[in-house]
């Protein structure tokens, strides 16, 4: 694979993630390095490629997919004073997924190095070009990084392509209405002309823009919608709530690709519990009941 241009200083190499390249003062600062066990290579062979040396790298979040190969890239790492914590410490980055420490081997990015973070930044800063930008709601500190220079935004995982969210049957977040709100900063961006990059797809923009991010948008509300219909019927668990959504919209249900939906999961519940639309209920086990008033 090979970096493909997106404007006069800024570059993507194909991955998932994907890692944008920016040039900066005559260096390249990498947003997302990922994960692999030669994407760091890759990286350093594509920046030889055009006479650059490692200036920096930001990143996005701290999950282990956007990070793991930072430690192999001789540049400091940037990130969001939300996220650091979550990115050094492997423990963490199981707790925010998982709940606890995970089962070995079970968690789709599981890594267990440390990651080290160099420094932190606020949204609204400037890095390198790219300013940075509050897309929450994926986790507590997702950050996208604006190029006003060459038109485009790295979204980070603020949306998703629509295989990725197909496979997986949920986009995955912690927080349904922050994720919803950084769909609407997305699209002002898109209606405006700019070109969006996402983590996990291909870039998008103009009306195919706004179309990837509305399904994004209208699975999470569809989905707050099934959650209701499906309790209606009667009380139930977290693990068949979510069991429940990937049959309903054709997933293959694996336990890896359960776990993962289980976050989401949980956070959609949290959000129809404080609007009083469900209830708890302890039935040979936690459930989740429609409130009855």
């Amino acid at each position: 694979m090979a970096l493909r241009k997106l404007g006069d200083s800024v570059y993507l190499y194909p991955g998932s993630p994907s890692t944008l390249v920016r040039v900066s003062d005559g260096k390249a600062v990498l947003v997302d390095p990922g994960h692999g066990s030669g994407r760091h290579k890759d990286l350093k062979r594509e920046v030889r490629k055009l006479g650059l040396e490692m200036k920096a790298q930001l990143a996005t979040h701290g999950h282990a997919d956007h990070v793991s190969v930072a430690p192999r890239i001789d540049a400091p790492l940037f990130m969001h004073r939300f996220e650091f914590s979550i990115a050094e410490s492997p423990l963490n980055r199981e707790l925010l997924t998982f709940g606890s420490k995970a089962p070995g081997g079970f968690l789709v990015f599981q890594f267990p190095e440390e990651v080290k973070v160099h420094a932190v930044f606020e949204w609204g800063d400037e890095l390198f070009g790219l300013k940075a930008i509050k897309l929450n709601g994926h986790s507590p500190g997702m950050t996208g990084f604006l190029d006003k220079e060459n038109g485009l935004i790295y979204a980070g995982d603020a949306f998703f392509g629509a295989r990725v969210i197909e496979a997986v049957g949920l986009p995955y977040l912690v927080d349904p209405d922050l994720f919803k709100a950084s769909i609407a900063e997305l699209k002002n961006y898109a209606e405006n002309g700019f070109l969006l990059v996402p983590s996990h797809g291909r870039p998008v923009e103009g009306e195919e823009a706004l179309e990837l991010l509305d399904f994004n948008l209208s699975r999470v509300e569809e989905t707050e919608s099934l959650i209701l219909d499906i309790l209606r019927e009667g009380p139930m668990g977290i693990d068949g709530i979510a069991f429940r959504i990937m049959r309903y919209y054709g997933v293959e249900v694996t336990p890896q690709k359960l776990a993962l939906n289980l976050v989401p999961a949980r956070a959609f519940i949290a959000k129809l519990y404080n609007e009083g639309k469900v209830d708890a209920v302890v039935d040979n086990g936690l459930k989740w009941r429609v409130e009855k008033g």
